[in-house]
């Protein structure tokens, strides 16, 4: 295992108390700085300063080439939610010089009370009943993000819809090729990759409706309240984008457990007992969003597709000691498991 991130290896204290003084937020020096766990990319800085509890959320220590520019996308949409429905934490500034921690940006947002629901589940919140409320708190915040209109947002040319959803299979199935270059990766195909794929790219939903993505929409991205369950803050979004936010559904359910297995079986709520049905969470998301879904077994599939190559590119840097050798064995098998589930989808499996 490597060694935990520190403070001094993310920032430099001293310099970010300039720039904090510089940008009109205040003045003084930065107290009590912490960095916070969870997660396996970007890092997390809480912090007080001027009276006020700061996060600081900057790239990785080893970033990739686009790191820098997708916290840049974070934070604009941080700010385009600002007065929306969509629970998130409150965008404070964003520093696109990446001279002040050395060569990477970050952006500043007010830091959020409360519980990751993956990582854990305070004894008030622990029963059938409140992980039932979780999941359907959850799945209305899923369903605001899908009813927002991203032009009223001021998110025009944030991305690009025409032909979004043509363009997913071999927008993955390249994600995966570019594994293959990667030292100790030895690129065996995830089971039924090639009647995955060729399936997806064969039944392509005709339209959609075009609106703003989470891109990595699960409950490991969420804050709760410490009492009421209530979901505080959706965080994580660097894979936003303008698109068809069914696709956020269909990633969402696809990590769901139902009657025939289990996706994740790590981390607090997954571990606590029975959650509500997929069923329950798609009837409450149409209500929520006012989405009425076709092909939805597509959407589902394509979220076993995509996540499962996300998850597997962990695996291939840890291959390359790029990420924590745990961390991608762990991802590796979650990755198996999500093939398997869209192989049983299609017809192909078990």
């Amino acid at each position: 295992m490597s060694a935990p991130v520190t403070v001094g290896d993310v920032l430099d204290l001293g310099k970010l108390a300039e720039w904090l003084n510089g940008a009109g937020l205040g003045s003084g020096q930065i107290d009590e700085p912490v960095v916070l766990t969870g997660g396996t990319q970007n890092v997390l800085i809480r912090f007080q300063f001027a009276g006020r509890n700061l996060v600081l959320r900057r790239p990785p220590l080893r970033p990739r080439p686009t790191s820098n520019a997708l916290i840049l996308r974070e934070a604009t949409v941080l700010k385009a939610l600002a007065g929306t429905s969509v629970p998130h934490a409150t965008l404070v500034a964003a520093c696109d010089d990446d001279s002040i921690l050395g060569g990477a940006v970050f952006y500043l947002m007010e830091a959020v009370d409360g519980f990751n629901p993956a990582e854990e589940l305070p004894d008030a919140v622990n029963d059938y009943e409140t992980r039932e409320r979780i999941s359907m708190e959850a799945t209305d915040a899923l369903g605001a993000i899908g009813a927002l209109d991203y032009l009223d947002i001021g998110l025009d040319g944030f991305g690009k819809p025409e032909g979004f959803l043509e363009r997913q299979v071999g927008r993955w199935v390249g994600e995966r090729d570019n594994y293959l270059g990667l030292a100790g990766y030895d690129g065996v195909p995830l089971p039924g990759f090639e009647a995955v794929r060729d399936h997806l790219a064969a039944n392509v939903p005709p339209t959609f409706r075009v609106g703003l993505m989470h891109g990595d929409y699960h409950l490991g991205n969420l804050l709760l309240d410490h009492q009421s369950a209530e979901v505080r803050a959706v965080l994580d979004w660097e894979m936003s984008t303008i698109g068809d936010p069914l696709m956020d559904l269909g990633r969402y359910i696809a990590m769901w457990p139902d009657e025939h297995e289990v996706i994740i079986d790590t981390g607090a709520i997954w571990q606590a007992g029975r959650l509500p049905s997929p069923d329950r969470l798609i009837e409450r998301y149409v209500q929520k969003s006012g989405t009425e879904i076709g092909h939805l077994q597509w959407y589902i599939v394509m979220g076993c597709f995509k996540l499962g190559i996300i998850l597997e590119g962990t695996y291939a840097r840890s291959c390359a000691g790029l990420a924590p050798k745990h961390v991608g064995d762990l991802l590796h098998d979650t990755s198996v498991r999500l093939f398997e589930r869209a192989s049983r989808l299609i017809g192909t499996g078990p």
